[in-house]
């Protein structure tokens, strides 16, 4: 099942950045006394009794500032507010309910979301309370009194917090349905492919970066099997500055890898791969989920016979963090080598999910030791004992040292390429953990 998202969303100053540190468990978000600090929204994982979710840190919301960095605040937290499963609306007690408030307040009802009230800088709860009650005026419901800095009230908070996340669904997790986001920059053409895949336009698709409304779940049948694809959406509104539109398909991204089995990053051949697309493609890296990189509207490239490797060259140099993902150019517009996209799909799901027998994996280690002797300090040598796989999706293994200080970067990036040059694992991350043997 995808994890809730949980919104953190508020005026400028009222201490939603110290909030998102203490609920993510460290410090992420920049905190400083000044309003607008916070420019974009930040992402975390974190965790309450059991319940796993995303948190989403945003910009302050001025309602009726003219300020160029105040209203592309209040955009990034429409975004939030779109994409979330629970909204925490953080007000201060110090400032008192504010016209402003009311006025975030009516814009989180249009939202028809769940909405927890958190007043913060209640250092005091004694002293505070009358204050805190003057918050029921807002109309959304009972306020949470806290203090973030002091992390007071925060256990009580994360319980309101969890109420609101739907209830862990078996039947969705008995869905074996494999379920591929499509991410990338505004205007790259996820909406265009999933309309050829499906052979009817059901996704609007328009010139202007971010047409799409809202995350789109298409099912397609291929060859009698259904694949669930997630069209993560554009902004709600037009944005004159460029900038935001790449930093609005962030959180959009995060979702949609959130409830996928495959991230398909899409980029755009005629622009070329770019940091942003690194930003995103990170988010898919980082949960471990598979990966192919499609370039798309490949026909409007001019070509010769080294085109494709200049730019599978640059690919990987950008995507440096991520050498094992496959590359497909294709052509949305004209269905070029779409059809390679299932058996990719397929192969990507299947190399995720895949097993090693532990005592396969110590022969492909000890081997790889033999060949290339481990790291040493000081006339202390590195010993590799033993290694395990502990999961699946993404495959992850222990390796057992004894000194785990000793093992180098570069010589774990060693071993996991003689793991893959023996059993592929094409197109997904590898984690490991180093471990040392109890009783060395």
């Amino acid at each position: 099942m995808s994890k809730p998202v949980v919104a953190v969303v508020g005026r400028p100053n009222v201490g939603k950045s110290t909030l998102f540190n203490v609920l993510a468990g460290e410090r992420i978000a920049i905190v400083k006394d000044t309003p607008g600090v916070t420019r974009d929204r930040i992402y975390a994982d974190a965790s309450w009794l059991n319940r796993d979710f995303t948190l989403i840190d945003t910009g302050g919301i001025e309602p009726d500032s003219k300020d160029i960095i105040l209203s592309q605040m209040r955009e990034q937290a429409q975004i939030a507010i779109d994409t979330a499963d629970v909204i925490l609306f953080l007000t201060d007690v110090r400032q008192g309910m504010i016209d402003a408030d009311e006025k975030v307040a009516d814009l989180l009802r249009r939202s028809h979301k769940p909405v927890v009230l958190v007043v913060n800088k209640v250092d005091s709860f004694e002293k505070y309370m009358p204050d805190v009650y003057e918050f029921y005026n807002l109309g959304i419901g009972e306020p949470f009194p806290i203090s973030a800095s002091s992390q007071l009230g925060i256990g009580e908070l994360l319980d309101a917090i969890i109420q609101h996340f739907p209830e862990q669904d078996s039947e969705e997790e008995e869905d074996g349905r494999p379920r591929i986001a499509l991410i990338g920059k505004p205007n790259v053409g996820k909406s265009s492919l999933v309309n050829y895949l499906l052979g009817e336009k059901r996704v609007i698709v328009s010139e202007i970066a971010g047409t799409t409304r809202d995350a789109i779940d298409t099912v397609i049948k291929y060859h009698g099997q259904e694949y669930v694809f997630i069209d993560t959406a554009g902004l709600r509104r037009k944005s004159k500055v460029k900038e935001d539109l790449e930093r609005y398909s962030i959180i959009r991204a995060v979702t949609a890898v959130e409830r996928a089995d495959v991230a398909i990053i899409m980029i755009d051949a005629t622009e070329g791969v770019t940091e942003q697309d690194a930003k995103i493609a990170g988010i898919a890296h980082e949960r471990g989920k598979g990966i192919l990189i499609v370039v798309n509207k490949w026909d409007a490239v001019q070509k010769d016979d080294r085109t494709m490797h200049k730019h599978t060259d640059k690919i990987r140099s950008v995507l440096s963090f991520m050498p094992y993902a496959e590359i497909l150019f294709i052509s949305a517009k004209t269905g070029q080598r779409t059809g390679k996209l299932y058996d990719m799909i397929q192969m990507v799901i299947a190399n995720n999910a895949m097993r090693i027998k532990t005592g396969v994996l110590n022969e492909i280690i000890m081997e790889a030791v033999a060949m290339q002797q481990p790291p040493s300090d000081r006339g202390k040598r590195l010993r590799v004992y033993y290694a395990t796989q502990v999961a699946v999706k993404p495959p992850t293994f222990v390796l057992f040292v004894n000194d785990k200080s000793l093992m180098h970067f570069s010589y774990l990036r060693y071993l996991e390429n003689r793991i893959r040059d023996a059993f592929g694992f094409r197109g997904t991350a590898l984690r490991f953990f180093v471990r040392e043997k109890n009783g060395e």
